[in-house]
This record gives structure tokens, sequence and C-alpha cells, in this order.
């Protein structure tokens, strides 16, 4: 017998526009025989339907298990709909509601799918070497978002109509474009052009590559430079232009098989390689590979990464060879993406622009992972991955700007439960890149509708991101210590609220008694901390000097170590040696006092003829982990004092074993990891001691220093094998691209707590 059809209006929320939903509901729904309509909608996509109840049963049970491979459903709401009942009819895509608040999410930029590299190489398909090819499974973005509900006019696609065969594809239910915003081709799409020269765009930048000059290529999310990765003189010239002395640069490889001639790719790294993301992923160099030593000057590693563009894909199959592809920008600043500011920046590094007439209206930098337990660790965490929210432990009763930090900044801005962390933007210290992080922002408050009610920032007075959240009107402001904001991160990162050893370990941060920490060990939730325990802090000779200048840093430290002697370091860096180790003993405002565990490494970096000065943050605490023996067990101890309650850790009998194994012909390498190991056997302690005091048995790992490898994993054998819980990174770097989520995690639980959030400390 049938029965009466019924009506439902169902509400879709999650990542569920630009990721060919509305064609799946389509499609589902004419299977099922049900009549209605599906759109988008400011919270997502919505569904009215009319038919029987089994099949609308079926609709719901099938509309999550068989979702499109880049959706992420996060709720669906059922609510009955006479309306639906009384419409009959068939099933229909409709135009988007664009009334209310919205609430939906945005889809990062993905990689291209195997569907459309199958069409780019065949010769009988319209799309045949076309570089812009896309569908609903992949393509740009988060980067040609102006606005939301993801609808082509809010893109910026809005400027090319589309031909006769691309809407028949996009009306067509049984085409994988049917309703995919960016479709396009070769008739009515973007073109490729080789600034200045005539002929195929890309045979003529193969060809500049080839004859060893520099090519700009405009990408999803910005330019890159590139040189061939072999050509050392074109190498060693692009870091003489672009100012950038030794940070390593990104190398892309045309597929698995060319990235395992390079470098160890075991199962894990592949996974990462090809990921949707397509990140850049940190690979253990081959001896052998032919890439030029200018590419990652003392480096053990490369940043190795796959074509994730049509673009990409054809330009590597015209060069033939792994290519160099670095961010578009001299030293420090933010990457260019705006077409007229890429030829101002870059007219005087690159040689050639190849590039395209599709706008960017978002920058996002390539994403950076290292492989880490079965899984990938964020170094970076930009183009593929973000603005993909991350979850808080409960509903923010208000709207937060979390202002990020100094270094490594992103923002992150919170409504309800989710979190929006960044791109990632770079170094607050110059105009392009401050008003890339206050563009950033207003377009991130407009396209996920947050209008911040508290801004969180950091206690450093002197930050352009503190400044800037002091600027703001209208605004309920919260301080949110550094190191808190680190162990909050990796909390938020987790899922976790509850109380925990936090240990963060990074350069610098500014603490509540006015002097720089970054050793430090808290008892902290999300909401507040308590100091129980640091490094011993040490004078920073010169200041900000002293993290240019790591030997300044060993002079601090054997200033307060008579007797003890290190002649090769004091040796290379005598014109100033006396006069620095002067100004360590007065201290003072020349010499502000740290626990810095990064200054720490630099210190032993610089004992050991690793690195006296560097030209890229972290560089001697990284080229010292990679220094370090791994099958070297033996470690470094370290004496453990109460001050008032505080644990203090003598860091200085580090650098004096150091040295004692340095006098007698130690290898350096051995030394390395001892001093590794010694700094892990450090941490258990102290974790051990706390948990005695407090019975606190999760410990919680941040900071950039906690991206050092061998530190990592020795930490966590100890701290797991004496029974604790720890919490590493997964979603965010630990470093201070994660700070922002810090802060924002921190402003909801004080918010939550005290409705009624005054400026300052908790």
């Amino acid at each position: 017998m049938q029965t009466d059809p019924i009506g439902v209006r169902v509400q879709v929320e999650g990542v569920v526009q630009g990721v060919g939903f509305r064609p799946f509901v389509y499609g589902l729904a004419s299977r099922l025989g049900l009549a209605g309509q599906v759109g988008n909608d400011g919270h997502g996509v919505f569904v009215e339907l009319a038919g029987g109840r089994s099949q609308i049963g079926e609709f719901l049970r099938l509309l999550e298990h068989d979702a499109p491979p880049l959706a992420v459903i996060e709720r669906v709401t059922v609510t009955p709909s006479a309306r639906t009942v009384r419409a009959g009819g068939r099933f229909l895509i409709v135009p988007s509601d664009r009334l209310g608040s919205s609430r939906t999410l945005v889809s990062p930029d993905i990689a291209t799918c195997a569907d459309c590299l199958a069409e780019l190489a065949d010769p009988t398909d319209r799309r045949y070497r076309y570089p812009f090819v896309n569908c609903v499974n992949c393509g740009p973005r988060l980067t040609i978002v102006r606005a939301m509900p993801y609808d082509r006019p809010l893109t910026t696609m809005a400027g090319f109509a589309m031909c006769a065969g691309c809407l028949a594809e996009y009306h067509d239910p049984a085409d994988r474009r049917f309703h995919a915003q960016p479709i396009c081709c070769p008739a009515c799409g973007p073109g490729l052009s080789l600034a200045g020269a005539p002929g195929d765009p890309l045979t003529g930048a193969a060809a500049v590559l080839r004859e060893g000059g520099v090519l700009a290529v405009k990408g999803i999310g910005g330019y890159h430079l590139s040189v061939l990765a072999s050509d050392e003189r074109a190498a060693a010239e692009l870091r003489r232009r672009k100012r950038r002395a030794d940070k390593p640069f990104a190398v892309m490889v045309a597929d698995l098989d060319e990235a395992r001639r390079l470098c160890e790719v075991d199962e894990v790294t592949a996974a990462l390689l090809t990921d949707r993301a397509r990140p850049v992923v940190l690979s253990p160099r081959r001896a052998e590979a032919a890439v030029a030593g200018a590419v990652a000057p003392g480096n053990r590693c490369l940043g190795l990464m796959l074509p994730y563009t049509p673009l990409h894909h054809l330009l590597l199959a015209e060069t033939a060879a792994p290519i160099v592809l670095t961010s578009g920008n001299s030293s420090d600043e933010p990457i260019a993406y705006d077409d007229r500011d890429a030829y101002d920046r870059l007219g005087g590094i690159a040689d050639a622009f190849l590039t395209h007439d599709r706008p960017i209206n978002l920058r996002a930098d390539d994403s950076v992972v290292r492989p880490f337990r079965g899984k990938g660790m964020l170094l970076r965490r930009s183009r593929g991955y973000a603005p993909s929210p991350l979850t808080l432990a409960w509903e923010a009763p208000r709207q937060i700007l979390g202002c990020g930090a100094e270094l490594k900044n992103t923002f992150c801005l919170a409504k309800g439960r989710h979190a929006f962390v960044s791109p990632h933007i770079g170094d607050l210290e110059n105009y392009e890149t401050l008003r890339s992080y206050v563009e950033g922002i207003e377009h991130f408050a407009a396209l996920f509708d947050v209008r911040p009610e508290v801004v969180a920032y950091d206690l450093h007075p002197e930050y352009l991101s503190t400044k800037h959240a002091m600027g703001l009107p209208d605004v309920e402001l919260t301080a949110v210590q550094h190191h808190h904001a680190h162990i909050a991160s990796c909390l938020a990162d987790n899922g976790e609220y509850g109380r925990v050893i936090g240990v963060a370990f990074d350069g610098l941060g500014y603490g509540i008694d006015g002097t720089l920490w970054g050793g430090e060990f808290l008892l902290a939730d999300l909401g507040s901390f308590d100091r129980a325990g640091h490094l011993a802090p040490v004078p920073m000779p010169g200041g900000s000097t002293a993290i240019r200048q790591p030997w300044r840093m060993a002079a601090a430290y054997l200033a307060g170590l008579p007797g003890v002697e290190a002649p090769a370091v004091v040796r290379r860096d005598q014109p100033q040696w006396d006069d620095v180790t002067s100004l360590a003993v007065r201290g003072g405002i020349g010499a502000p006092l740290t626990s810095s565990a990064g200054r720490l490494f630099d210190a032993v970096a610089a004992l050991l003829g690793v690195r006296d000065t560097i030209t890229y943050e972290g560089q001697a605490a990284i080229e010292l982990e990679q220094l370090a023996d791994p099958a070297e067990r033996g470690r470094y101890p370290t004496t453990l004092s109460q001050n008032g309650g505080m644990i203090v850790a003598a860091g200085s009998d580090l650098v004096r074993a150091a040295v004692a194994d340095l006098a007698t012909g130690t290898d350096p390498a051995v030394i390395s990891a001892r001093f590794h190991n010694g700094v892990s056997d450090l941490i258990v302690r102290c974790c051990l001691t706390l948990r005695d005091a407090t019975g606190l048995t999760t410990v919680a790992l941040s900071g950039g220093v906690f991206q050092n490898m061998l530190l990592v994993q020795r930490t966590l054998e100890r701290l797991s094998g004496a029974g604790f819980r720890v919490l590493t990174h997964v979603n965010v770097p630990a470093n201070d691209g994660g700070i922002s989520l810090g802060q924002v995690a921190v402003a909801a639980a004080r918010d939550r707590d005290h409705p009624v959030v005054r400026p300052g400390l908790s």
C-alpha cells in the first residue's frame, strides 16, 4: 500500500560548498525518486525533499555515508516541511540563498585529480595541455573565493563567461563538472603567457630554465621563483638576487620515482607527497642526488613536493628535470600574488614571468611538513590545509580574534566551536607583511561572517600583532602569555582542555615578570597557568643581536662558568669576545636575562663550530640537530634545584660537559647527540618532579624547539616509558604558527569561565 509522501528540509553544515556536494545530492535524490531542490546558503547546503518515508530515510543514511571525497559534514539538521510536499515535481538545483549570517566552511585549494590529469595528457580531449583544467574534485578554492556562498560570480572566475561546451557540462548531472564553479577550457577560460616572449609559453619557460635563467611562475596562491635544481650557478644566482643566503629552497619533482632518486622516500613520506594538500615534505637527501649544493646548503634534507596544478605538471614535463620552486619574494617579504606587485617586486630577480590572467584573491604560501610517527608534523600550515577549521573544546561565547605572534605569524578567528587559522603570513617585520596580515584578517572576517568582540594578543609590547590589537576599536582585549598560548595551542590541537604539565621550549617569549622566557615548565589548562619551572636564566649579550650571532650566547654561558674555556670559539670571534663577555657579566639593559631553550641550543652550536652567525631563524639549532649521531645514547647530566618552589634547571651543566668532551677530542657529532639526550633527560626529570607534586600525568610539548625530531623522539620515548600520556601537535605547527590558535583557545576559556573578561592576565 502506497503511503502519503512526507516533506523535510535538510540543512547540511561543514565543508560542503565547492566540493561537488549539490551535484551529489541531486544524483542521490533523483536515484531514489525524490522531488525537491538543493542549494547553497549561508549555513552550507540546504535540501528540501518530498517522497516516501523509507526513501527519505535511505537518502539521509547515504547523504553522510557516500558524500564526495572533499566534503566534510559537521552537522545535519532535519525538520518537517509541508511546503516541499505541496511543491511536488522534479528535483532541482536552485540558485544560492545569500540571506542571513554565514556559517558555511570553505575548502582549501586541492591538487589536480587523476581524472583531470588524464584529460590533460589526452591529445583527443578538448582540455589537452590546458593549464587550468579542474573539476568538482580538485582545483582552486580558498585563493579564488571573494565571498560566500561559493558561486562563480563571487570568485575570481567571474570575469570568464562559460562557453557552450562548459555550460553543457556545468548543467549535466552526469558530468563531474556539474556545478563546478571554476570550470573552464581553452575557449573560455584563463590563458597562459610568458611575459615578453613570443611562441608557446611552456616551451619558452623551459628554455629559460635550461639556459640557467630565473623564472617567475604564477601558481594558485602566489608567485614562485624557479631554476633548474641541478644548476649550481643558477641556484647561487637566485640566492644572491633573492637575498636569501642559506635557507633551503624547495624542489618540485614530477612524480614519486623522481622523488626517490633524490631522497629516501618511505611509505609515510610517499603518502604525504601525494596527499591532496601537496605540501613540501622534508626528506633525507641521497648522497648521489643530482641537486646543486646551493639549493639546500649544509642540509641533510631536501624539501620535496609534487606538482599540484596542471601548470606545474606541464612545466615539469616540458623541463624534464626537477626544479627549484621557492616563494616569490625577497627575503622577509610576503609572497607576491598580485600581478602588478609581482612585476614590481620580482622584476629584479626573475629573467622571465610565466603568468596567467586568473586573479588570485588571497595569497597562500606552500605548506611544509616533516614525517613523524607514521604521519606528518606540520612546520608551516598554509596552502592545502587552510582554512579547514579546528574544533574548540566548547563553543566560544563570543566571537574572537587571535592576533598571533611576531615570527611565523598566523591569525585565528573563532566563531562557535570553529577556529579558522589563516594561511602562513610570515614575520611581521615590515610594512608589506603587516599589510598582508591586516588584509587577511579583513577577508577572513568577511568570508566566515566573524565580527570579533574579544581580541587576544601577545604580552610583548613591541610585536606588531600586539600593536594591531591595541588599535582596534570597540573590542575587549585579553593578553595571553606567549608560552601559555603554546601549551593552549597543543591542547586545542588535540581536543583537550584539562590541566597538564606543559613544556614550552622556544626562542623567546615575553614573560609575566618582564624577562624573556623560553625554557618553561607550566601547570596549565586553557584558561590559566602557573610557572612551575624553567631553565636557569642567562644574559643575552646585545639583546636581539645575540639571536643573529649565536657565538654571543656561547660567550654568555662561558662567562658564568669560571675556569671553563673553549679556545676555538674564542679565537674565531676574538675581536669582540672580551667586550661581549664583559657585557654578559654586567647584564642589565644591554644583556637581558633569558631562560630560552633556543638560545641554549645556539650556544652549543657555536661551541662546536656549527654556526657562529645565522641567516635565518633557528639555523644554528637545525644544523646542530643534523650534526648529531643518532646512534649515540650517552647524555649529559643537569642539576635541578628549587628556588621558592620553582624548579630551576642548569643549562650551563650541558655547556660545561660539551666543552669538556670537546677538549678531549670527542667527535662533535657525539657531543651534539649527548647534548640532545641531556636536554631530553632534563625535561623528563622535571616532569617526574612535577608529577610527584601535582599528580598530573599528561604532558603537552610545544614551541619551536619541539620541531627538532631527535629531541622529540628521545623525549617521547622516555616520557612514555615513565608512564606519561604525551600530547604533541597534529594540525598546527608547534612553532609560533600555532600561537594564534592558542590565544583563541585561552580567550574562549576565559570568556566561558568569567563572562566579563578583563584585559590582562589570568
